[in-house]
């Protein structure tokens, strides 16, 4: 039988980025009590790693030119992370938005396949 917890505490060792995880749901209102549908942080500054899983493609109009690439996030299998959960990672002094995929988890870690549309 594989030791896992070896495996895994190996792999966190290449966890250099953060990843704050926002999700969409009811959202207490400090000042009132009232729950309203909103945006929330289920988690903040959650180490990652960040792959890129295929080379952007580019959408050039004459308006625009619309950037569109995959990305995969390797996280803790601990976190619960959720498809459509917004996730800003933090790469050095780089902070980009992508949307997640489902995950796929393994005993060691999971992997998320995150989505970043951007225009430049």
């Amino acid at each position: 039988m594989p030791d896992y917890a070896k495996y895994r505490q190996k792999l966190e060792t290449t966890y250099e980025d953060l990843v704050t995880v926002m999700r969409f749901g009811e959202v207490e209102l400090p000042e009132s009590g009232e729950t309203v549908p909103g945006e929330y942080p289920v988690y903040t500054n959650v180490p990652c790693r960040i792959s890129q899983k295929a080379l952007g493609t580019n959408g050039q109009t004459e308006s625009v030119n619309n950037i569109a690439y995959e990305t995969k996030m390797f996280i803790s299998p601990d976190i619960e992370m959720q498809q459509g959960d917004r996730c800003i990672v933090t790469r050095g002094n780089l902070i980009r938005e992508y949307t997640a995929g489902e995950p796929f988890l393994y005993p060691t870690h999971q992997e998320i396949s995150l989505q970043r549309e951007d225009k430049a």
